[in-house]
């Protein structure tokens, strides 16, 4: 059994990558969710971690602390993390990695936070552009590639688990894409694995400073979806 170690689901953009992608494709993993306020909790992690951050995955011995390099374990021993087809494969692959290290503008404006809604002040948004008409661009080129309704094709892969946050970040920001774009974000919302992280996020009584402080800094949240805060 997998065990899967990853952060508070509210906030957490790098964790939802693999916990989606495996609950999506129904790959068993025991979940240890390491919140973000416990000091002690995060304390023991670091002794399994070897970079101290979320997510890790632990398979017996083996261990695997990075989103991408999981990606890529779960596919050396289970069908279908990435597409069958060549050329798609490599499409996928390559449009993970752009997503892994890239778009550091809509990382930074626009932290995930799954449980409000933001209007965002001017300027932040003229900020975005660049990393908004990319992404449009790719996710454009991808469904019209392959013929959708994922990003490479008719099956959900590792591709689009890497945007998955991108979809949360759009559903809270909202963010405008063109129409193809904005279809392929909703078909993600709307996806099983991502309703139930959802509800999980919303749920969650912790707010973490740092992270709200960032929403504080790009725009007014005009809805906070949230259980009450238990501090």
């Amino acid at each position: 059994m997998y065990n899967l170690y990853i952060g508070n689901k509210n906030y957490s953009s790098w964790s939802l990558r693999p916990w989606v992608l495996m609950t999506a494709k129904a790959i068993p993993f025991t979940e240890h969710l390491i919140p973000f306020h416990d000091k002690a909790a995060w304390a023991e992690y670091k002794k399994l971690a070897p970079n101290g951050l979320v997510p890790t995955l632990r398979d017996g011995d083996a261990l695997v602390w990075d989103s991408l390099a999981i990606a890529e374990y779960l596919a050396e021993r289970h069908l279908g993390i990435w597409p069958e087809d060549g050329r798609a494969r490599a499409f996928a692959r390559s449009a993970a990695a752009e997503m892994h290290s890239g778009f550091s503008r809509l990382r930074n404006i626009c932290g995930m936070n799954v449980g409000i809604r933001v209007t965002l002040h001017k300027a932040r948004m003229a900020e975005l552009g660049p990393d908004l008409d990319r992404i449009n661009t790719l996710w454009r080129d991808g469904l019209e590639t392959f013929g959708g309704p994922f990003l490479a094709g008719k099956d959900f892969t590792a591709a689009d688990a890497f945007f998955c946050p991108v979809a949360f970040r759009i559903q809270s920001f909202g963010l405008k894409l063109g129409t193809d774009a904005m279809t392929y974000a909703r078909c993600l919302l709307d996806q099983p694995a991502m309703q139930d992280w959802y509800r999980a996020g919303l749920a969650e009584t912790f707010r973490d400073p740092p992270h709200d402080a960032e929403i504080d800094e790009a725009g007014a949240i005009t809805q906070d979806l949230r259980a009450p805060a238990k501090m």
